[in-house]
């Protein structure tokens, strides 16, 4: 397949097939309007509509556009266009004035996880040459300013740095300071095929890697969203899951511009409490992990209600029983619930099953594809191409086993086509683990580990667990008499700033781990020999 390089602002080096463009365009899946001219659209017919909520805060149209603006106008001034700059925060309003403010003033966006540590920061900061940060003071509990210090103090050329809700550190600027300040740059032209942004997310090769997404590229997804998910003007979406994902972020800040929705956000995951929002916002849509369905069904049922406004639930991010969705579908009368399938270079690879008659379907498979194009490659692998996917990785030397000669992504995992077209996930060639949602890539951990004067030799694995996917597992060959534990793992990973998520859970000690011939280690062995040790006798 001829796909060529194109150059962007900033000097991002993309994947571009003219034919496929051209298709884009004309099928009105990518637009010459960026998310930014909506909303300036938006705010000029109906400024007083409410597109978020945060606690006590409520953004209309109105406030977003001046905010977005104005806050655009001091980035224009300070940084070039294609510039990157990166927000790690919780689900907060200001997040979104900042992603909108980014994209008016021609930068990229960078989401990060605010549970990610020193040592991911740092490497995420200077892969993307990030040339600005906005961080919470503290953020459950964590000093996340005094990280920032530490991490920049290592950095050849750190970016500024800038502190939300709190008291902004030596050298940092605090936000309200950075808001005040008042400059006399326009905004620029936005190519809507311009890099908007760029997220990390864990691999197989051990580090990160920076997925590339367009104007055009994200604004497929909306409307592939719109058109499949029974989107309508006057919608809410509830959003637990982190901005900083790629799920949580459309939700977040571009549905609501786009699809004329609203977008009711949750710092913090608590069942009860979305209830309680669900009821009093009328939420219609919802989507997250296996955990957010399960504790959303259980704290329904304990409240006694059914959540009558609820139309669609959307499961996926990690192993999804198929019982759990049958539940939810029967509890949640009115709502369609369905398994997806998808990932951050393509999201939302299949819009689910939701269907009058696709009830066994949005259990037992993983939805049908949309606007991507689908197939099964060789080892049963998932491959798909769409207006959606990714423009590329942020270092091109990724994007060599990323795709194939027919420009279709390359999943890593496996799966089969059923008979009424829907796709049956099966297991995944690629080593990652997925729990709550969230990425594990065991080689950057297992490196991490070895070495550790109690560790001779070490697996990590996932299997799987009813609540979050899967469970990390580190399988280790003990050094001499040593015991490790989950403790003295976690003590290690901490003392190297490594994000709490990444934690093995459980510690199994064996005597060897098992290889073939050539010496790999047998990951599907360990996985087998522990879903046998955790079957129940008889």
């Amino acid at each position: 397949m001829d796909v060529t390089r194109k150059t962007t602002a900033g000097g991002w080096s993309i994947r571009w097939d003219e034919a496929r463009a051209a298709t884009a365009y004309a099928d009105g899946w990518w637009s010459r309007e960026t998310c930014a001219d909506a909303l300036r659209a938006e705010a000029a017919r109906d400024p007083d509509r409410v597109l978020l909520v945060d606690g006590p805060v409520w953004l209309t149209a109105a406030d977003l556009l001046a905010r977005s603006e104005a806050l655009g106008g001091v980035l224009a001034a300070r940084f070039a266009p294609g510039s990157v700059i990166s927000f790690m925060l919780p689900n907060w309003h200001e997040a979104a004035v900042i992603y909108m403010a980014a994209t008016m003033a021609g930068l990229v966006a960078n989401p990060i996880l605010p549970s990610l540590r020193d040592h991911d920061l740092r490497f995420i900061l200077d892969d993307a040459d990030c040339r600005m940060i906005f961080v919470p003071q503290a953020f459950r509990g964590h000093d996340c300013a005094g990280m920032l210090a530490r991490v920049c103090a290592q950095m050849e050329h750190p970016p500024e740095v800038v502190v939300l809700r709190g008291t902004a550190g030596e050298g940092q600027v605090a936000w309200e300071h950075l808001l005040a300040w008042r400059v006399d740059a326009s905004l620029p032209t936005v190519d809507p095929d311009d890099v908007r942004m760029v997220m990390y997310t864990s691999g197989t090769t051990g580090r990160p890697k920076g997925v590339l997404h367009t104007h055009n590229t994200i604004g497929a997804l909306i409307r592939q969203i719109g058109r499949h998910w029974l989107v309508e003007p006057g919608d809410a979406f509830l959003v637990p899951s982190p901005v900083s994902h790629i799920g949580g972020s459309i939700y977040a800040f571009e549905m609501p511009v786009m699809l004329g929705t609203c977008a009711v956000l949750m710092e913090a995951w608590d069942p009860a409490e979305a209830v309680r929002l669900m009821l009093a916002e009328g939420i219609t849509h919802m989507a997250g992990a296996t955990p957010f369905l399960q504790g959303l069904l259980n704290a329904a049922r304990d409240a006694g209600t059914d959540l009558p406004a609820l139309k669609v639930f959307i499961c996926g991010g990690a192993s999804v029983p198929p019982a759990l969705i049958h539940e939810a579908r029967a509890h949640f009368a009115k709502a369609r619930v369905s398994r997806v399938y998808g990932s951050t270079e393509l999201p939302v690879t299949t819009v689910g099953a939701l269907g009058d008659d696709e009830a066994d379907a949005a259990a037992q498979t993983d939805g049908r594809a949309g606007i991507a194009e689908v197939v099964i490659g060789p080892d049963s692998e998932i491959r798909a191409r769409g207006p959606q996917l990714m423009a590329g990785y942020a270092r091109a030397e990724d994007e060599a086993a990323a795709f194939d000669e027919q420009g279709f992504y390359r999943s890593g995992d496996q799966g089969e086509l059923s008979p009424s077209g829907h796709v049956v996930v099966t297991g995944r060639i690629k080593d990652l683990i997925i729990r709550n949602g969230e990425n594990i890539a065991p080689k950057e951990i297992e490196d991490l580990l070895t070495g550790h004067p109690a560790i001779a030799e070490i697996a990590i694995v996932g299997v799987p667990h009813p609540r979050t996917g899967e469970r990390a597992v580190a399988v280790i060959v003990p050094r001499g008499d040593a015991m490790p534990d989950v403790a003295v793992i976690a003590e290690h990973l901490s003392g190297l700033g490594v994000a709490r998520f990444k934690y093995p859970e459980e510690v199994a000690l064996w005597p060897s781990l098992p290889r073939n011939d050539a010496g790999k280690v047998l990951k599907n062995v360990i996985r087998d020999r522990l879903k046998e040790a955790a079957a129940p006798a008889g």
